[in-house]
């Protein structure tokens, strides 16, 4: 997600230095974006030091504090005012955690998780769901446009990473229901591309279905690509987390969640999550 991203930072006209935990990553990245003038960093202080916004993207509350946090991590290197810009998909309590912290600093913590995928990183056309001060999302609302179709401030800090997990419940459903029908079409003996293509022309159109519908109603469907199930799962637990908190009833995404571990248990942890339809086959 992040390579695609800050690509297209440097092809909008930013100076752009990036750091990775594996740094042959990063040079690779360099290398490729040559020709705009980009940097490679030794740690995040390094790569922090001197900007105005730092984007990061990474897995998940850990991996979040391991590059904000620490002698060498971004804080250290941002300068007071300073906005940090996180497009992870972590609990809404690290988002209000850090925040906080950079407020000591004198520094500005947006939640912003992003939805679209590896295709949408790499298209430009990821929607952006964003939490916390208001003056600092307007510094970076169109510089995030860059890689965007869609950046919106939801609310205070953690309100980006509460609307990512409304977000992740939604595909969960979307995606059950999806292989339910499939399945049910393939043993009732219809041909499911061309009922797809009907059916997606009314109110059963989904985003899933128009992009994930045909693959997984083919024969030989392949899931070794986008989004993985073992993230997806990651998601759901911070989903399931934050309804325990909050009291919120959540059944299906329950469900759901248990039926990627079956895919997980099948060896599907690096599958697309559309791949729930190989349970039922």
């Amino acid at each position: 997600m992040g390579a695609p991203m800050a690509g297209h930072l440097a092809r909008a006209g930013h100076q752009v230095t990036v750091y990775n935990r594996t740094q042959a990553k990063a040079l690779a990245w360099v290398g490729e974006h040559a020709i705009f003038q980009a940097m490679a960093a030794a740690t995040p202080r390094e790569a922090a030091g001197g900007a105005s916004l730092v984007f990061a993207c990474v897995g998940n509350d850990d991996d979040l504090r391991s590059v904000v946090l620490g002698e060498q991590g971004a804080y250290a290197g941002m300068a007071p005012g300073a906005v940090f810009v996180d497009h992870t998909t972590t609990s809404a309590a690290v988002a209000r955690e850090l925040s906080a912290h950079a407020q000591t600093l004198g520094l500005y913590f947006i939640d912003a998780p992003v939805s679209g995928g590896n295709l949408g990183a790499a298209s430009g056309a990821l929607t952006v769901m964003c939490g916390g001060d208001q003056s600092a999302f307007a510094r970076l609302q169109p510089v995030a446009m860059a890689y965007a179709k869609a950046v919106t401030l939801l609310g205070a800090s953690g309100a980006g990473q509460l609307a990512k997990m409304v977000n992740q419940i939604a595909i969960a459903g979307v995606v059950q229901g999806l292989a339910e029908a499939i399945a049910f079409g393939e043993k009732a003996g219809l041909d499911m591309p061309k009922v797809l293509a009907v059916i997606g022309k009314g109110a059963a159109q989904s985003w899933q279905m128009e992009h994930r519908g045909v693959n997984m109603a083919s024969s030989e469907a392949q899931f070794d690509f986008c989004f993985a199930v073992d993230w997806m799962r990651k998601d759901l637990g911070l989903v399931l987390t934050e309804a325990q908190r909050n009291g919120a009833r959540l059944p299906v995404t329950a469900l759901v969640d248990q039926f990627y571990a079956d895919v997980q248990a099948a060896g599907g942890r690096r599958w697309d999550t559309s791949s729930l339809i190989t349970r039922l086959r």
